[in-house]
């Protein structure tokens, strides 16, 4: 999934509560699987912004030396920019693009 380009809004909207449990039925489920899938996609950004930080790691331990990297700071600056990795799974469970299933109840 390309996170930087989702239609997710940068900031809290008020939702329908009838809108986001019409699908599951039940309000409790609809938030267990956007919360669920919230936590994969936070997950997924911090080791791709863990995996290109990496690059600029240094390892020699140097206090004197002061180093200040612009190509680091904008990478942090536009991850910062990115909506929340909430707010991409409530827009990612509007658009259908969540995949959950429900195991079956054995009586």
């Amino acid at each position: 999934m390309n996170y930087k380009k989702t239609n997710a809004s940068l900031s809290t909207i008020t939702r329908d509560k009838a809108e986001l449990d019409k699908d599951t039925g039940n309000l409790y489920e609809t938030l267990t699987v956007i919360s669920k899938r919230a936590n994969q996609i936070s997950s997924d950004i911090k080791e791709e912004l863990n995996k290109k930080l990496e690059e600029f790691a240094s390892y020699t331990d140097n206090l004197e030396e002061v180093f200040e990297n612009r190509e680091q700071i904008e990478i942090s600056k536009f991850y910062e920019r990115l909506p929340k990795p909430s707010l991409i799974a409530i827009q990612e469970f509007i658009e259908d693009q969540i995949y959950y299933r429900k195991p079956e109840v054995k009586e």
